[in-house]
């Protein structure tokens, strides 16, 4: 019976493989990508998520391997632009989600979380009596001067957000560059999210999409890693952006070792004490263990005082 503690941590993981137009067939206790230029073996123990393209073929023996090993499984579009469905993570820990569905089931905790969300992006402390509209206004102004010294620092024009969901190809560079790597930021952040037992759906900031919890954690990442990449790349070269900013932000997940931050991240935003295991059990230690039963709550006595 497999013990998930013996995976590696998501921390010590590659970040990400991305394969398209390739038949993904199980070798060994490993995968293979069969193309028409040959065959290439990858490991999966270490893997933390593999991206599926288009023209993908994957084996029932292929998927079964990489669940055994914690891999998450994301079907995608081409370059990474949509994301389609998803696969298992790697743990069968239910405390975290309970903790999530609890902190935004509840307005005045669900705020403290979004408090602290902002805060992170911020490098002095938020004034405590700033209303969430201030803040976000403050946000909104961090982020345009982010876009402004990365468009001066790279000497990219720079003329807003803009890029149209059903034709890519006509956004200009820039946009088509930062499209690219944060597809990949949320690609990573959604295995995190996934590998702690966490939902994807269960949005703080945003909220009424599967991927709102996504969205929420890769934005504390986007000024740091994606929005100078983009530039960068596209002041080097116009062309081609799209697999070069790729390239460029799996380099950089490595060297700011995002894969070790998220879900310390997400634990320290939600006050999840990760020394905490249930008392029934830890489930990763034992997956077949069955689910311990739900007991309400006891009623509180109540006497009603006697008028004088």
């Amino acid at each position: 019976m497999q013990d998930l503690h013996e995976l590696p941590k998501l921390r010590d993981s590659l970040s990400y493989l991305y394969i398209e137009h390739a038949i993904v067939d199980r070798k060994d206790s490993s995968i293979e990508f069969i193309q028409k230029e040959g065959r290439t073996q990858a490991p999966v123990a270490a893997l933390s998520v593999l991206m599926l393209g288009p023209g993908t073929s994957i084996s029932h023996a292929a998927v079964k391997v990489l669940a055994e090993s914690g891999c998450l499984i994301v079907w995608t579009g081409e370059d990474v632009t949509r994301c389609y469905a998803q696969g298992l993570g790697e743990t069968r820990k239910g405390y975290h989600l309970l903790r999530q569905a609890e902190m935004v089931s509840d307005p005045v905790q669900r705020l403290d979380v979004i408090r602290r969300m902002y805060q992170k992006r911020f490098p002095e402390p938020l004034a405590p009596d700033l209303t969430l509209e201030q803040i976000r206004g403050m946000e909104g102004a961090r982020v345009r001067s982010v876009y402004y010294q990365a468009s001066k620092t790279y000497g990219v024009p720079w003329h807003g957000r803009r890029y149209d969901r059903g034709n890519w190809g006509n956004a200009d560079p820039v946009n088509r560059a930062l499209s690219a790597g944060n597809a990949l930021l949320n690609g990573i952040c959604h295995a995190a999210i996934v590998s702690g037992g966490y939902s994807p759906g269960l949005g703080f900031v945003h909220t009424g999409r599967q991927t709102s919890f996504v969205y929420d954690i890769a934005d504390l990442y986007k000024a740091e890693i994606t929005i100078p990449i983009a530039f960068q790349t596209v002041a080097e070269s116009p062309e081609h952006v799209d697999g070069r900013v790729r390239a460029a932000c799996r380099q950089k997940f490595k060297e700011v070792k995002l894969l070790e931050r998220i879900l310390p991240d997400i634990d320290d935003l939600l006050g999840v004490d990760r020394s905490f295991t249930p008392p029934e059990g830890d489930p990763d230690s034992e997956t077949s263990l069955p689910a311990p039963l739900w007991d309400a709550p006891p009623e509180e006595d109540s006497t009603d005082e006697e008028e004088t």
